[in-house]
C-alpha cells in the first residue's frame, strides 16, 4: 500500500495556480501541488497534514462542494489558528468519497521547538502502519518543515520499518515566464542518507557490507558489487585471507566508481578498506586489530592482535600460517621467548567466550575499559614493535 503524505501551509494570498509537469504526457493545472501527484500517482490514501492556521479553508473551498456553513466556520477558525480535527472530518470525508480512497486530515504542530519536532514524528508515525511505503509530498508545507521531512523518512524507516519511496516538490519559484512549473523528485537526497548511514555504521563495527548495494544501486555492476558484500562477510568472520581475495577483485572497481552519489563517498571508502594492501598477512591482521581497537570492538581486536603474532611467528619459523597445526606449532616455539602473549591468548578467549580469567590480574585488566584498552595498546607495542 502506498500512502501520499502532503503538507498545507499557510500563503497570505492562497495558493498560486500553476502548470506542474511531472513528465512528457502529464501536466496538471492546478492551486495544490498536491492532488495533481494524487492523480498522478494513484495513491492507495492520501493524508494531510496542516496546522491549526494552515489554509485548510482555501483547500476545501477548491476540492470539495457544498457544507456552506461547514466552510465558514472553517475559514473563521483557521484565520484564528483554531481549526480542530473534528472540523475538518467532514470535508475529508467529500473529497474521500469524490476520489475514491481514505483521506485522512491530520493536526501537526508548528515546529518550532524541539517538543513540536517530535511531536510531529511521532504522529505521522501512529498515522501509518509498519511496512506501510509513502511518498511525502512538501510543495505547501512552511519553508523549514522539508528538514523535519528528511528527519522523518529515516526515523519511519528504523523506528516502523515504513519505506519512504520518494519526496516531491512543486518548484514554483522556478517556473519560467509564461511556461510549466517543475516538478523536483528529491528522493536523492534519502539515497545521500543511506551512503552517511553506512558510513556511520562502518566507522562503528567495521561493516563495509552494506556499501555493495549502495554501489550497485549507484550503477556499479551487480556481480562486481557483491564481492564487496562477500569481503565484509569474510572479515568479519576472521578469515583475512579470503577477504583480501575478494577485496583484491573489487577493488579496482571502488577505486574508479564514478556513479553522481558514490563518487562523493568513494575516496573515503577506498582509504577504510585499504588494509589488504599490506605485504604480509600478518601485517593485515595488525591493521585490522588497530583498526577494530579505535572502534572499540576489543573482541575482534584481541583476535587478530593474537593472530597476527602467530601468523608472524610462522613465517620467522618458515611454517605455513594458513595451516592450522602449523600454526599452533609456531605459537608454541613463540610464546617460550614472549610470555607477554600468554596474557594476551587468556584476554581474548575470556572475551570471546565471556568467561572472567582466575588470574586476579588479568581480571583487572577486564573490569574497566581503560585498562582492556591500554594494555592492548602495550601488546601492540611490545609483540610488533
Amino acid at each position: 500500500m502506498t500512502t501520499l503524505v502532503s503538507f498545507l501551509g499557510k500563503q497570505q494570498k492562497g495558493y498560486r495556480t500553476a502548470s506542474y509537469r511531472f513528465d512528457a504526457g502529464f501536466t496538471r493545472v492546478v492551486p495544490f501541488f498536491g492532488m495533481a501527484l494524487a492523480e498522478f500517482l494513484k495513491p492507495d490514501r492520501l493524508i494531510l497534514l496542516g496546522t491549526s492556521g494552515s489554509m485548510w479553508d482555501v483547500f476545501f473551498d477548491h476540492e470539495t462542494a457544498g457544507n456552506d456553513d461547514g466552510l465558514m466556520q472553517l475559514i473563521e477558525a483557521a484565520s484564528e489558528n483554531k481549526v480542530t480535527e473534528t472540523m475538518l472530518a467532514d470535508h475529508a470525508r467529500r473529497l474521500s468519497q469524490r476520489l475514491g480512497y481514505p483521506v485522512d486530515c491530520q493536526l501537526i504542530p508548528y515546529a518550532r521547538d524541539e517538543a513540536e519536532q517530535s511531536a510531529i514524528l511521532a504522529e505521522l508515525a501512529e498515522a501509518l502502519t509498519a511496512n506501510e511505503k509513502i511518498v511525502l509530498d512538501v510543495t505547501h508545507a512552511f519553508r523549514h518543515l522539508p528538514m523535519l521531512a528528511l528527519v522523518a523518512a529515516r526515523y519511519l524507516k528504523h523506528i516502523r520499518q515504513i519505506e519512504v519511496e520518494d519526496i516531491y516538490y512543486g518548484a514554483l519559484e522556478m517556473t519560467p515566464s509564461g511556461g510549466e512549473t517543475p516538478v523536483l523528485r528529491l528522493g536523492g537526497m534519502l539515497k545521500m542518507l543511506d551512503w552517511v548511514e553506512a558510513l556511520a555504521t562502518y566507522d562503528k563495527d567495521g561493516d563495509y557490507g552494506p556499501f555493495g548495494q549502495l554501489l550497485q544501486s549507484d550503477g556499479m555492476e551487480p556481480g562486481r558489487a557483491k564481492l564487496l558484500d562477500k569481503a565484509a562477510y569474510f572479515e568479519r568472520t576472521n578469515n583475512p585471507v579470503k577477504a583480501r581475495e575478494t577485496l583484491i577483485s573489487v577493488f579496482p572497481s571502488v577505486e574508479t566508481h564514478a556513479g553522481p552519489l558514490g563518487k562523493l563517498f568513494r575516496d573515503e571508502l577506498v582509504k577504510r578498506i585499504s588494509w589488504f594492501r599490506g605485504p604480509s598477512r600478518d601485517t593485515w591482521e595488525q591493521s585490522l586489530a588497530r583498526a577494530y581497537m579505535d572502534r572499540r570492538d576489543y573482541v575482534r581486536a584481541a583476535t587478530f592482535m593474537y593472530e597476527a603474532f602467530v601468523t608472524r611467528a610462522a613465517n620467522r619459523n618458515k611454517l605455513n600460517p594458513n595451516d592450522f597445526d602449523q600454526r599452533k606449532e609456531a605459537y608454541n616455539q613463540a610464546r617460550a621467548e614472549t610470555p607477554e602473549v600468554k596474557t594476551l591468548e587468556y584476554i581474548r578467549n575470556s572475551l570471546a567466550h565471556g568467561v572472567r580469567p582466575q588470574d586476579d590480574r588479568d581480571s583487572r585488566i577486564l573490569s574497566d575499559e581503560k585498562n582492556l584498552r591500554d594494555k592492548l595498546a602495550g601488546f601492540m607495542k611490545k609483540l610488533f614493535s
